[in-house]
């Protein structure tokens, strides 16, 4: 047996796993032994929690829910976090989506008649904002998407991308485990 102790500044949590766990086995622990030395963003931060529910509510006003959750997945793909990954790709099977399209969100590119062409050009500005740093919001994915929203829209996706980006960031640094959603 290996004995992994985590110290935080108000408890000592000790685990015992075998010696030789596999490399997916010491993820899993790492895992959740990161996610109980870490804050719990919903408690410790009320009214900033309650302000990003609210924003997020906010920002799939009058959008399609189908993109809605679309775009969601995508920016958690390219944010690599599992935790928002989980949930909206179950909230989208929930809503109605198929496993083809929830498998292909990846790769929509290279599967383009999966999405519709307003689809494809609010995963183009969802990857483009995510990736802002990586060369900022190109003026062409910014014209394709304003082809297809109308002002109002396209404000209320450049919201939900940013609200899923906050969301990602959150889950990320506060090591939420894919799988825990209590909604």
């Amino acid at each position: 047996m290996t004995t992994h102790t985590t110290q935080t500044t108000q408890a000592t949590t000790t685990i015992d796993t075998p010696a030789a766990a596999s490399p997916s086995s010491s993820s899993a622990i790492a895992a959740a032994e990161a996610a109980r030395t870490r804050l719990d963003f919903a408690k410790s931060a009320r009214p900033a929690f309650r302000a990003l529910i609210g924003f997020d509510a906010a920002a799939r006003e009058g959008l399609d829910p189908a993109l809605v959750e679309l775009i969601q997945i995508r920016a958690s793909l390219l944010n690599h976090c599992a935790y928002c990954l989980h949930m909206h790709t179950n909230d989208a099977r929930k809503a109605g989506e198929s496993e083809d399209r929830l498998h292909l969100v990846a790769v929509w590119r290279e599967a383009r008649h999966f999405f519709t062409a307003k689809e494809q050009a609010a995963l183009a500005l969802t990857e483009a904002v995510t990736l802002v740093s990586d060369g900022g919001v190109p003026d062409a994915v910014y014209a394709e998407a304003a082809a297809h929203f109308d002002d109002s829209e396209l404000a209320q996706v450049l919201a939900l991308v940013c609200a899923i980006n906050t969301w990602n960031r959150v889950a990320l640094a506060t090591a939420k485990v894919a799988g825990t959603d209590e909604r």
